[in-house]
Protein backbone atom coordinates (compact mmCIF):
# COMPACT_ATOMS: atom_id res chain seq x y z
CA UNK A 1 0.00 0.00 0.00
CA UNK A 2 1.04 3.35 -0.71
CA UNK A 3 2.08 5.25 2.26
CA UNK A 4 2.40 9.38 2.88
CA UNK A 5 5.65 10.00 4.27
CA UNK A 6 4.84 12.90 6.24
CA UNK A 7 2.38 10.70 8.87
CA UNK A 8 5.85 9.74 10.63
CA UNK A 9 7.06 12.59 12.37
CA UNK A 10 9.42 13.66 15.54
CA UNK A 11 7.72 11.41 18.13
CA UNK A 12 4.82 9.11 16.80
CA UNK A 13 3.08 8.67 13.69
CA UNK A 14 -0.17 11.20 13.08
CA UNK A 15 -2.30 12.28 10.50
CA UNK A 16 -5.68 12.92 9.20
CA UNK A 17 -8.26 10.25 9.29
CA UNK A 18 -8.91 8.52 6.78
CA UNK A 19 -6.77 10.48 4.49
CA UNK A 20 -3.26 9.81 5.37
CA UNK A 21 -3.90 6.81 8.43
CA UNK A 22 -6.64 4.70 7.41
CA UNK A 23 -8.11 0.48 8.64
CA UNK A 24 -5.21 -1.23 6.46
CA UNK A 25 -2.56 1.21 7.76
CA UNK A 26 -3.49 0.34 11.23
CA UNK A 27 -3.15 -3.15 10.65
CA UNK A 28 0.38 -2.99 8.63
CA UNK A 29 1.82 -0.62 11.35
CA UNK A 30 1.00 -3.36 14.39
CA UNK A 31 2.75 -5.95 12.24
CA UNK A 32 5.64 -3.93 11.76
CA UNK A 33 5.76 -2.64 15.14
CA UNK A 34 5.58 -6.43 16.56
CA UNK A 35 8.65 -7.39 14.24
CA UNK A 36 10.34 -4.83 15.21
CA UNK A 37 9.89 -4.83 18.80
CA UNK A 38 10.14 -8.75 18.67
CA UNK A 39 8.61 -8.87 22.20
CA UNK A 40 4.88 -10.62 23.06
CA UNK A 41 3.00 -8.95 25.64
CA UNK A 42 2.09 -5.74 24.82
CA UNK A 43 -0.44 -2.85 25.82
CA UNK A 44 -2.79 -1.32 23.95
CA UNK A 45 -4.63 2.00 24.75
CA UNK A 46 -6.87 4.68 22.61
CA UNK A 47 -8.25 8.68 23.77
CA UNK A 48 -11.92 9.50 22.74
CA UNK A 49 -11.35 10.40 18.78
CA UNK A 50 -14.14 9.36 17.18
CA UNK A 51 -11.80 7.42 14.49
CA UNK A 52 -10.33 5.77 17.52
CA UNK A 53 -12.30 1.97 17.10
CA UNK A 54 -11.48 1.95 13.56
CA UNK A 55 -7.97 2.60 13.98
CA UNK A 56 -7.65 0.28 16.94
CA UNK A 57 -9.64 -2.53 15.95
CA UNK A 58 -7.34 -3.68 13.20
CA UNK A 59 -4.36 -2.28 15.23
CA UNK A 60 -4.84 -4.95 17.73
CA UNK A 61 -6.04 -7.73 15.48
CA UNK A 62 -2.53 -6.60 13.37
CA UNK A 63 -0.89 -8.07 16.78
CA UNK A 64 -3.01 -11.07 17.65
CA UNK A 65 -1.84 -12.39 14.13
CA UNK A 66 1.81 -11.64 14.49
CA UNK A 67 1.52 -14.01 17.71
CA UNK A 68 1.19 -11.33 20.29
CA UNK A 69 -0.52 -11.28 23.77
CA UNK A 70 -2.36 -7.54 23.70
CA UNK A 71 -3.14 -6.25 27.08
CA UNK A 72 -5.51 -3.68 25.95
CA UNK A 73 -6.52 -1.13 28.59
CA UNK A 74 -9.29 0.79 26.75
CA UNK A 75 -10.09 4.59 26.13
CA UNK A 76 -7.21 5.85 28.39
CA UNK A 77 -4.96 9.01 28.90
CA UNK A 78 -1.57 8.07 27.31
CA UNK A 79 0.60 8.17 30.17
CA UNK A 80 -1.96 5.64 31.95
CA UNK A 81 -0.06 2.87 29.05
CA UNK A 82 3.04 4.13 29.75
CA UNK A 83 2.20 3.23 32.94
CA UNK A 84 1.41 -0.22 32.23
CA UNK A 85 4.38 -0.80 29.87
CA UNK A 86 6.94 0.29 32.75
CA UNK A 87 4.52 -1.02 36.27
CA UNK A 88 4.14 -4.53 34.63
CA UNK A 89 7.83 -5.04 32.82
CA UNK A 90 5.97 -5.59 29.15
CA UNK A 91 7.74 -5.62 26.47
CA UNK A 92 6.11 -2.66 24.59
CA UNK A 93 3.33 -0.65 24.36
CA UNK A 94 1.12 1.17 21.38
CA UNK A 95 -1.50 4.46 22.18
CA UNK A 96 -4.29 4.99 19.29
CA UNK A 97 -4.03 9.23 19.56
CA UNK A 98 -3.09 12.02 17.92
CA UNK A 99 -2.52 13.70 21.11
CA UNK A 100 -4.01 17.65 21.03
CA UNK A 101 -3.99 18.01 17.49
CA UNK A 102 -7.32 18.68 16.69
CA UNK A 103 -10.31 15.95 15.87
CA UNK A 104 -9.96 14.79 12.56
CA UNK A 105 -6.44 13.72 12.76
CA UNK A 106 -5.36 10.12 14.70
CA UNK A 107 -2.14 8.33 15.40
CA UNK A 108 0.40 5.87 17.27
CA UNK A 109 2.51 6.36 20.06
CA UNK A 110 4.71 3.59 20.00
CA UNK A 111 6.87 2.16 23.04
CA UNK A 112 9.37 -0.49 24.07
CA UNK A 113 10.24 -1.67 27.15
CA UNK A 114 10.58 0.98 30.37
CA UNK A 115 7.76 2.67 28.32
CA UNK A 116 10.90 4.20 25.79
CA UNK A 117 9.22 6.27 23.27
CA UNK A 118 10.13 5.11 19.62
CA UNK A 119 11.04 8.64 17.92
CA UNK A 120 12.34 9.11 14.69
CA UNK A 121 16.11 8.58 14.82
CA UNK A 122 15.52 5.64 18.17
CA UNK A 123 13.06 3.18 15.91
CA UNK A 124 10.11 4.77 14.47
CA UNK A 125 12.17 5.19 11.34
CA UNK A 126 12.96 1.87 11.01
CA UNK A 127 9.67 0.39 11.44
CA UNK A 128 8.50 2.96 8.90
CA UNK A 129 10.88 1.19 6.83
CA UNK A 130 9.82 -2.69 7.43
CA UNK A 131 6.16 -0.97 6.68
CA UNK A 132 6.96 -0.44 3.29
CA UNK A 133 9.78 -3.39 2.72
CA UNK A 134 8.78 -6.11 4.44
CA UNK A 135 6.13 -9.12 3.62
CA UNK A 136 4.50 -10.08 7.09
CA UNK A 137 3.37 -13.97 7.74
CA UNK A 138 0.60 -14.72 10.04
CA UNK A 139 2.18 -16.44 13.13
CA UNK A 140 1.40 -20.36 13.62
CA UNK A 141 -0.32 -19.69 16.64
CA UNK A 142 -2.77 -16.35 16.95
CA UNK A 143 -2.52 -14.19 20.06
CA UNK A 144 -4.94 -13.24 22.87
CA UNK A 145 -6.92 -10.36 23.94
CA UNK A 146 -6.92 -9.52 27.87
CA UNK A 147 -9.21 -6.61 28.75
CA UNK A 148 -6.90 -5.62 31.39
CA UNK A 149 -8.84 -1.92 31.88
CA UNK A 150 -10.01 -2.16 35.54
CA UNK A 151 -6.79 -3.57 37.21
CA UNK A 152 -4.70 -0.96 35.60
CA UNK A 153 -6.73 1.82 36.05
CA UNK A 154 -6.79 0.65 40.09
CA UNK A 155 -3.06 0.57 40.18
CA UNK A 156 -2.45 3.78 38.82
CA UNK A 157 -4.59 4.95 40.91
CA UNK A 158 -2.55 3.49 44.00
CA UNK A 159 0.26 4.46 42.55
CA UNK A 160 -0.23 7.96 42.45
CA UNK A 161 -1.65 8.34 45.86
CA UNK A 162 1.26 6.49 47.32
CA UNK A 163 3.68 8.87 45.64
CA UNK A 164 2.32 12.47 46.27
CA UNK A 165 1.25 13.34 50.01
CA UNK A 166 -1.68 14.97 49.85
CA UNK A 167 -1.95 15.60 53.40
CA UNK A 168 -4.48 18.87 53.54
CA UNK A 169 -7.37 19.96 50.97
CA UNK A 170 -7.01 21.74 48.78
CA UNK A 171 -10.06 23.00 46.08
CA UNK A 172 -8.83 22.00 42.40
CA UNK A 173 -10.63 23.36 39.43
CA UNK A 174 -10.05 21.24 36.21
CA UNK A 175 -10.43 21.01 32.80
CA UNK A 176 -10.46 17.62 30.49
CA UNK A 177 -11.63 19.24 27.42
CA UNK A 178 -13.90 16.36 27.01
CA UNK A 179 -10.41 14.52 26.02
CA UNK A 180 -9.00 11.23 27.45
CA UNK A 181 -8.76 12.67 31.23
CA UNK A 182 -12.18 13.09 32.15
CA UNK A 183 -13.68 11.19 34.89
CA UNK A 184 -10.68 9.29 36.00
CA UNK A 185 -8.57 12.35 37.14
CA UNK A 186 -11.06 14.24 39.07
CA UNK A 187 -11.85 10.48 40.80
CA UNK A 188 -8.35 10.00 41.64
CA UNK A 189 -8.32 13.81 43.21
CA UNK A 190 -11.21 13.04 44.89
CA UNK A 191 -10.27 9.28 46.48
CA UNK A 192 -7.52 11.29 47.47
CA UNK A 193 -9.94 13.99 49.92
CA UNK A 194 -9.36 16.70 47.15
CA UNK A 195 -12.29 18.60 46.47
CA UNK A 196 -12.44 19.16 42.51
CA UNK A 197 -14.93 20.75 40.27
CA UNK A 198 -14.48 19.97 37.28
CA UNK A 199 -15.64 21.56 33.76
CA UNK A 200 -15.80 19.68 30.58
CA UNK A 201 -15.40 16.41 31.85
CA UNK A 202 -17.46 14.38 29.38
CA UNK A 203 -15.16 12.53 26.72
CA UNK A 204 -15.81 13.80 23.38
CA UNK A 205 -14.48 13.08 20.42
CA UNK A 206 -15.54 16.12 18.53
CA UNK A 207 -13.59 18.03 21.42
CA UNK A 208 -17.05 20.76 21.28
CA UNK A 209 -15.91 22.60 24.38
CA UNK A 210 -12.10 23.69 23.33
CA UNK A 211 -9.56 22.88 21.68
CA UNK A 212 -7.70 19.77 22.67
CA UNK A 213 -4.09 21.72 23.08
CA UNK A 214 -4.98 23.82 26.15
CA UNK A 215 -3.39 27.06 25.97
CA UNK A 216 -3.81 30.81 27.23
CA UNK A 217 -6.28 31.26 25.11
CA UNK A 218 -8.18 28.64 25.06
CA UNK A 219 -8.57 28.12 29.13
CA UNK A 220 -10.81 30.55 29.63
CA UNK A 221 -13.47 28.76 31.17
CA UNK A 222 -11.03 27.83 33.81
CA UNK A 223 -9.38 30.59 34.59
CA UNK A 224 -13.04 32.14 35.05
CA UNK A 225 -13.61 29.37 37.93
CA UNK A 226 -10.41 29.76 39.44
CA UNK A 227 -10.86 33.21 40.02
CA UNK A 228 -15.04 33.12 40.57
CA UNK A 229 -14.79 30.28 43.09
CA UNK A 230 -11.27 31.40 44.50
CA UNK A 231 -9.74 27.92 43.96
CA UNK A 232 -5.96 27.01 45.13
CA UNK A 233 -5.42 26.39 41.73
CA UNK A 234 -6.23 25.25 37.88
CA UNK A 235 -5.31 22.47 35.40
CA UNK A 236 -5.80 21.55 32.12
CA UNK A 237 -5.25 18.41 29.94
CA UNK A 238 -4.44 18.02 26.16
CA UNK A 239 -6.70 15.72 24.16
CA UNK A 240 -4.66 12.34 25.41
CA UNK A 241 -3.60 13.69 29.34
CA UNK A 242 0.23 13.62 28.68
CA UNK A 243 0.23 17.46 28.62
CA UNK A 244 -1.13 19.64 31.52
CA UNK A 245 -1.77 23.58 32.09
CA UNK A 246 -1.64 24.88 35.52
CA UNK A 247 -3.38 28.56 35.94
CA UNK A 248 -2.27 29.81 39.64
CA UNK A 249 -5.18 31.36 42.38
CA UNK A 250 -4.98 34.45 40.69
CA UNK A 251 -6.48 33.11 37.35
CA UNK A 252 -2.44 33.28 35.73
CA UNK A 253 -1.61 30.45 33.41
CA UNK A 254 2.03 28.87 33.57
CA UNK A 255 4.28 27.96 30.77
CA UNK A 256 5.67 24.81 31.62
CA UNK A 257 8.96 25.69 32.06
CA UNK A 258 7.80 27.84 34.87
CA UNK A 259 5.87 24.60 36.54
CA UNK A 260 9.32 22.94 35.94
CA UNK A 261 11.68 26.00 37.60
CA UNK A 262 8.65 25.82 40.47
CA UNK A 263 9.14 22.25 40.82
CA UNK A 264 12.72 22.56 41.12
CA UNK A 265 12.72 25.47 42.97
CA UNK A 266 10.78 23.13 45.93
CA UNK A 267 12.06 19.61 46.08
CA UNK A 268 15.19 19.25 43.88
CA UNK A 269 18.90 18.53 46.34
CA UNK A 270 22.27 19.11 45.22
CA UNK A 271 23.84 17.24 42.83
CA UNK A 272 19.94 16.44 41.12
CA UNK A 273 19.72 16.44 37.59
CA UNK A 274 16.86 18.34 35.83
CA UNK A 275 16.33 17.94 32.25
CA UNK A 276 14.50 20.76 30.17
CA UNK A 277 13.94 21.88 25.99
CA UNK A 278 15.82 24.54 24.52
CA UNK A 279 12.97 27.12 24.40
CA UNK A 280 12.50 26.63 28.20
CA UNK A 281 12.69 29.58 29.88
CA UNK A 282 16.66 30.47 31.78
CA UNK A 283 14.68 30.64 35.22
CA UNK A 284 14.94 26.94 35.14
CA UNK A 285 18.55 27.10 34.68
CA UNK A 286 18.94 29.77 37.33
CA UNK A 287 17.08 27.95 40.33
CA UNK A 288 18.94 24.66 39.15
CA UNK A 289 22.04 26.28 39.67
CA UNK A 290 21.06 28.05 42.57
CA UNK A 291 20.38 24.91 44.31
CA UNK A 292 23.76 23.16 43.54
CA UNK A 293 21.98 20.39 40.56
CA UNK A 294 22.58 20.20 37.25
CA UNK A 295 20.52 21.50 34.25
CA UNK A 296 20.59 19.53 31.07
CA UNK A 297 19.80 21.13 28.02
CA UNK A 298 17.57 18.60 25.51
CA UNK A 299 16.22 18.84 21.88
CA UNK A 300 12.35 19.22 22.47
CA UNK A 301 10.31 16.04 22.37
CA UNK A 302 8.84 13.59 24.70
CA UNK A 303 11.06 11.04 23.19
CA UNK A 304 14.50 13.15 23.75
CA UNK A 305 13.99 14.31 27.06
CA UNK A 306 12.75 10.49 28.32
CA UNK A 307 15.73 9.52 26.50
CA UNK A 308 17.97 11.94 28.62
CA UNK A 309 16.19 11.58 31.98
CA UNK A 310 16.69 7.61 31.79
CA UNK A 311 20.56 8.07 30.71
CA UNK A 312 21.07 10.73 33.72
CA UNK A 313 19.28 9.19 35.96
CA UNK A 314 17.83 12.85 36.62
CA UNK A 315 15.43 14.42 39.22
CA UNK A 316 12.49 15.49 36.88
CA UNK A 317 12.08 17.13 33.28
CA UNK A 318 9.83 19.58 32.02
CA UNK A 319 9.07 21.34 28.11
CA UNK A 320 7.54 24.87 27.83
CA UNK A 321 4.24 23.15 26.20
CA UNK A 322 3.06 21.35 29.52
CA UNK A 323 4.97 17.83 29.45
CA UNK A 324 6.66 17.06 32.43
CA UNK A 325 8.43 13.89 34.34
CA UNK A 326 9.59 12.69 37.08
CA UNK A 327 12.20 9.99 38.10
CA UNK A 328 9.42 8.16 40.68
CA UNK A 329 7.21 7.96 37.54
CA UNK A 330 9.20 5.74 35.50
CA UNK A 331 10.91 9.34 33.24
CA UNK A 332 7.70 9.36 31.18
CA UNK A 333 5.51 12.50 30.42
CA UNK A 334 2.64 12.36 32.84
CA UNK A 335 0.46 15.18 33.11
CA UNK A 336 -1.52 14.00 36.12
CA UNK A 337 1.10 12.92 38.14
CA UNK A 338 2.36 16.76 37.54
CA UNK A 339 -1.59 17.68 38.49
CA UNK A 340 -1.00 15.50 41.81
CA UNK A 341 2.72 17.14 42.76
CA UNK A 342 1.34 20.01 42.34
CA UNK A 343 -1.04 18.85 45.18
CA UNK A 344 1.53 17.78 47.09
CA UNK A 345 3.49 20.79 47.00
CA UNK A 346 0.82 22.96 47.93
CA UNK A 347 0.34 20.61 51.24
CA UNK A 348 3.78 20.68 52.02
CA UNK A 349 4.30 24.88 51.53
CA UNK A 350 1.10 25.79 52.79
CA UNK A 351 0.96 28.94 50.46
CA UNK A 352 -0.66 30.33 47.40
CA UNK A 353 0.82 29.10 43.91
CA UNK A 354 1.02 32.62 43.01
CA UNK A 355 3.55 33.59 45.96
CA UNK A 356 5.53 30.53 45.43
CA UNK A 357 5.45 31.65 41.51
CA UNK A 358 6.50 34.98 42.26
CA UNK A 359 10.21 33.85 44.38
CA UNK A 360 11.37 32.71 41.04
CA UNK A 361 13.56 34.88 38.45
CA UNK A 362 11.50 36.90 36.48
CA UNK A 363 11.12 37.39 32.76
CA UNK A 364 9.12 38.51 29.88
CA UNK A 365 8.65 36.02 27.72
CA UNK A 366 6.34 35.37 24.40
CA UNK A 367 5.42 32.76 21.72
CA UNK A 368 4.27 33.13 18.30
CA UNK A 369 3.47 30.35 15.65
CA UNK A 370 3.65 30.89 12.15
CA UNK A 371 1.24 28.51 10.17
CA UNK A 372 3.53 26.85 7.12
CA UNK A 373 3.52 23.82 5.36
CA UNK A 374 5.29 20.62 6.66
CA UNK A 375 6.96 19.95 3.73
CA UNK A 376 9.05 23.82 3.44
CA UNK A 377 9.11 24.04 7.06
CA UNK A 378 12.18 22.22 8.06
CA UNK A 379 14.09 24.60 4.76
CA UNK A 380 12.81 27.78 5.89
CA UNK A 381 14.64 26.58 9.63
CA UNK A 382 17.98 25.97 7.90
CA UNK A 383 17.80 28.80 6.17
CA UNK A 384 17.52 30.96 8.87
CA UNK A 385 20.25 28.99 10.51
CA UNK A 386 22.28 29.72 7.20
CA UNK A 387 21.54 33.48 7.17
CA UNK A 388 21.84 33.88 11.14
CA UNK A 389 25.29 32.44 10.96
CA UNK A 390 27.12 34.67 8.15
CA UNK A 391 26.51 37.50 11.36
CA UNK A 392 28.57 35.22 13.85
CA UNK A 393 26.31 35.93 16.51
CA UNK A 394 26.54 33.21 19.21
CA UNK A 395 23.95 30.46 18.11
CA UNK A 396 22.30 27.30 19.84
CA UNK A 397 21.53 24.66 16.79
CA UNK A 398 20.31 21.59 18.94
CA UNK A 399 16.99 21.73 17.97
CA UNK A 400 15.91 24.74 15.74
CA UNK A 401 18.39 27.97 15.46
CA UNK A 402 17.94 30.11 19.70
CA UNK A 403 20.04 33.32 19.03
CA UNK A 404 21.94 34.53 22.34
CA UNK A 405 22.22 38.35 22.98
CA UNK A 406 23.07 39.59 26.58
CA UNK A 407 19.48 40.19 27.80
CA UNK A 408 18.05 37.92 26.30
CA UNK A 409 16.95 35.03 23.49
CA UNK A 410 14.80 34.49 20.59
CA UNK A 411 14.55 30.65 19.30
CA UNK A 412 12.70 29.71 15.95
CA UNK A 413 12.11 25.65 14.99
CA UNK A 414 9.59 23.62 12.95
CA UNK A 415 6.88 22.06 15.16
CA UNK A 416 7.52 18.14 15.27
CA UNK A 417 3.84 17.46 15.00
CA UNK A 418 1.82 20.20 13.06
CA UNK A 419 2.30 22.68 10.45
CA UNK A 420 3.86 25.21 11.74
CA UNK A 421 6.74 26.79 13.02
CA UNK A 422 6.99 28.27 16.11
CA UNK A 423 9.15 31.31 17.56
CA UNK A 424 9.87 31.98 21.47
CA UNK A 425 11.33 35.15 22.91
CA UNK A 426 12.13 35.88 26.43
CA UNK A 427 14.41 39.05 27.75
CA UNK A 428 14.59 40.94 31.04
CA UNK A 429 12.08 43.73 29.89
CA UNK A 430 9.26 44.45 28.21
CA UNK A 431 10.79 46.89 25.80
CA UNK A 432 13.59 44.18 25.08
CA UNK A 433 11.07 41.22 24.40
CA UNK A 434 9.39 43.53 21.90
CA UNK A 435 12.90 44.14 20.00
CA UNK A 436 14.02 40.12 19.62
CA UNK A 437 10.32 39.46 18.45
CA UNK A 438 10.86 41.75 15.68
CA UNK A 439 14.07 40.51 14.89
CA UNK A 440 13.13 37.06 15.18
CA UNK A 441 9.78 37.78 12.89
CA UNK A 442 12.00 39.21 10.05
CA UNK A 443 14.74 36.74 10.28
CA UNK A 444 11.37 33.91 9.41
CA UNK A 445 9.99 36.21 6.71
CA UNK A 446 13.20 36.20 5.02
CA UNK A 447 14.39 32.82 5.17
CA UNK A 448 10.35 31.81 3.82
CA UNK A 449 11.01 34.69 0.88
CA UNK A 450 14.18 33.10 -0.32
CA UNK A 451 12.66 29.40 0.49
CA UNK A 452 9.92 30.15 -1.58
CA UNK A 453 11.84 31.44 -4.25
CA UNK A 454 14.29 28.75 -4.25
Amino acid sequence: MKINDDVFRAYDIRGIYPKDIDEGFAKLAAKAYHKFLGGKRIAVSMDVRISNKALTDPFIEGLLESGAEVWFIGVAPTPLLYFTVAHYGLDGGAAVSASHNPPEWNGFKLCGKHAKVFGWGEGLEKIKDLMVNEKFRIAESKGRLIDKHDEVFAAYENFVIKNNRMEKRLRIGMDPGNGACCGFAANILSDAKQDVIAINNNPDGHFPSRSPEPKPETVGDLIKLVKKDRLDFGVAFDGDGDRAIFVDDKGNVLGGDTVLALFANNSIEPGDKVVYEVSCSDAVKEVVEKRHAVPLVSKVGHSYIETMMLESNARMGGEISGHMYFRESYYFDDAFFAAAKMVELLCKKDRKLSGLIAELPQYYKKTIEFEISDRVKFKVIDKVRENLLRSRKELITIDGVKLITDDGWFILRASNTGPKIKMVAEARTEGRLSELLKIGKREFENAYTEVMKA
